[in-house]
Formats: C-alpha cells, sequence, structure tokens
C-alpha cells in the first residue's frame, strides 16, 4: 500500500527497540509512538528483526501503520555507514539469513573483545563476555557494556578508565566491526522489495564532497532515498540534504532515530514536515499494511 502525504499523518521511519539498543521494548515503544500521535512507524533497529513481530501485534492494538525496517550496518571507503530499510517483504527468507548473519558478526566483533581484554587485562578472564551480554540485556554487547562490566569486576575504577586504557581507539580491546560493504547491504534490501536509506548523512563527519560521493556510491548501488531530516541536525544540515536529495532525485525520508525516553530532541514523531519539492519515501512503499 502506498502511503500519500496528508496533513493528518505523523510518520517517524527510524527508531529502537530493546531488540537492539533502544530502552523500550517493541510493545512499550509503539504504545508510546501512539500517544506521541504518530500514524506510520517503522522500527528500525540495528541489525535485526527480532523486533517486529511484537511491535506488529502492539501496531494493531494501537492503530498505527507499522512498516517494516531496519538499520544495518555496513563499510564505504573505510567508514561504518548506517542504511535504512523499509518496506521489506519479510517473508523473504534470503533477506532473514543475511540479518542473521549480520547478528552473527556482531557476536563474532564482542566475542574477539572478549578475548583480547582476557589477554590483555590482569584480572579478567573470557567470562566478562557473558557479563557485559547480561548488562546489554541480552542482546549483543558494545564496548561500552564491557566496560561497565570491567568496573562492576573492579578491573578500572570507572568507564572512563576502561576507555581510556583499554577499549578507546588503538586500545587491545578496539576490535573492529566485522561489516559487509555498502553495495552488498543496499543489494540485500531492494532483493527483499524495500527500499534503501542513508540514514543520518551528516552524523559521519564526512565532507561535503566526500558524502556526495558516498551518495553516488549508494546510488550505483540501487539506493534511492536519503534521510533528509533526523532528531538533532541543524537548519544548515537540513539545507544541504534538502538540495542534495533534490539535485538527485532521491527519495526523502524522515525519523527520529529515537532510543528512550527524556530526550526531548529525539522523541518520536517529534520532527518537522519534509520540505516541499520533495517526493517522500512513503509514496513508494508497496508492502505497507493497510
Amino acid at each position: 500500500m502506498t502511503i500519500t502525504q496528508h496533513a493528518s499523518h505523523c510518520i517517524d521511519l527510524h527508531c529502537h527497540s530493546t531488540a537492539s539498543d533502544g530502552a523500550l521494548s517493541p510493545t512499550a515503544l509503539v504504545e508510546r509512538a501512539a500517544e506521541k500521535g504518530v500514524t506510520h512507524l517503522a522500527l528500525t533497529d540495528h541489525d535485526t528483526l527480532d523486533g517486529i513481530a511484537e511491535a506488529r501485534t502492539a501496531a494493531r492494538k494501537a492503530n498505527i501503520c507499522l512498516i517494516s525496517g531496519i538499520e544495518l550496518s555496513c563499510v564505504w571507503r573505510k567508514h561504518t555507514i548506517h542504511i535504512v530499510g523499509l518496506d521489506m517483504d519479510l517473508s523473504d527468507e534470503t533477506f532473514r539469513a543475511r540479518v542473521a548473519g549480520q547478528q552473527a558478526n556482531r557476536w563474532k566483533r564482542a566475542s574477539s573483545i572478549a578475548e583480547k581484554l582476557a589477554r590483555h587485562v590482569n584480572g579478567c578472564d573470557k567470562g566478562i563476555l557473558d557479563k557485559a551480554t547480561e548488562l546489554a540485556g541480552g542482546d549483543v554487547p558494545g564496548r561500552p557494556h564491557f566496560a561497565r562490566a570491567m568496573v562492576e569486576a573492579e578491573l578500572v575504577k570507572d568507564s572512563a578508565m576502561a576507555f581510556k586504557k583499554y577499549l578507546g581507539s588503538g586500545k587491545p580491546g578496539d576490535v573492529k566491526a566485522f561489516w559487509p560493504e555498502l553495495t552488498e547491504v543496499v543489494q540485500w534490501i531492494t532483493d527483499a522489495g524495500g527500499i534503501a536509506v542513508v540514514a543520518h548523512p551528516r552524523k559521519y563527519k564526512l565532507t561535503a564532497t566526500r558524502l556526495r560521493a558516498l551518495v553516488a556510491d549508494f546510488m550505483a548501488a540501487g539506493g534511492e532515498s536519503i534521510e533528509v531530516i533526523t532528531s538533532g541536525q541543524s537548519s544548515g544540515d537540513l539545507g544541504f540534504l534538502t538540495e542534495l536529495c533534490r539535485r538527485e532525485s532521491l527519495l526523502a525520508s524522515r525519523g527520529s532515530d529515537f532510543h528512550f525516553p527524556g530526550a526531548g530532541w529525539c522523541e518520536l514523531g517529534r520532527i518537522p514536515g519534509l520540505p516541499e519539492g520533495l517526493t517522500p519515501v512513503w509514496e513508494r512503499f508497496q508492502n505497507a499494511p493497510a
């Protein structure tokens, strides 16, 4: 079902639940979205579809149109880039297998961090992975979870020290992610009938020239959309992305990138409408529920 622009619609196409690094369960997230007036929502957890089924049940109860979504990590010219996938056919078994591979990559990295810490930190053993996983709520732990685990094990005074000595850039626990290339991830999404979107383009701290190069490679791979509006961006960012979107005839997306309550600048549905003259990505959806 194509979603047309309408004044009564509040569309948020980027948010996270406890299935990845968000603070709210998929059900609580959808309920909060409904409270904030959101009518169309995409749950885009990092490299997992685990929250979708629960969110779909909650969305039916809340009368919200839930768009299939995910935020996939990839590599472009040595930079980690996030690509949001929207409106995929989630019955596509190949896509699901590829996403499962992303989760395996996350666990591979976490295991490598644990092994390196065990070798380089006196008193640390591989059990640090279990503790970090517990602190991550059972999800794949990242370096902040390992830092907290080290504090609780009294291996370091605080998280800042953990990063300074062991987890920061260039330190033993600084294990680079095992992500696929940008072209692969875009292909995964398009193969599943979805639309690939460059997430929060200005957050990668790329120069304007480098960002245009990213978009060119993204489009060559079959990508069709960029997030023109996301939480926390400046008016200058909005102007630059609007012009880039127009010049390249890209579809325009928007999303709060909501992770947790309490940050008013990053709230579900609290994002401006798209600038005039842009084609909203949701007008091209084919798999969205009625």
